[in-house]
């Protein structure tokens, strides 16, 4: 299975909602990845660019992004930025496989 890091920020509606009534908000994120077949590895808050970020596994980028659109489309987060994560063998391979691309900067002969 794939990782995915997503970062995200509340609305400042959701934010009024979880001040009036605090709420661990990792159960829900367990949830909405376990109904994909995938995995919560990590819920972190955090102060400066984004309000919070999470560590996913889900089986293929299609799971992945239906739990991104759900939380997406559901109105309590102002951003919600999915990064796919490579492992460094993926990497590895895809440096390897780079070399075959045949790549000309723009404007090269």
């Amino acid at each position: 299975m794939a990782l995915y890091l997503t970062r995200f920020s509340y609305t400042p509606e959701t934010w009024a909602r979880l001040t009036k009534n605090p709420e661990d908000r990792r159960e829900a994120a367990r949830k909405y990845i376990e109904s994909v077949g995938g995995k919560l590895h990590g819920f972190w808050y955090a102060f400066g660019a984004h309000d919070g970020y999470n560590l996913w596994e889900a089986p293929n980028n299609v799971a992945m992004a239906a739990v991104a659109i759900a939380i997406g489309g559901g109105g309590a987060v102002a951003e919600f930025e999915t990064t796919p994560l490579l492992t460094v063998e993926e990497t590895l391979a895809a440096l390897s496989r780079a070399q075959t691309v045949g790549y000309r900067q723009p404007g090269a002969q």
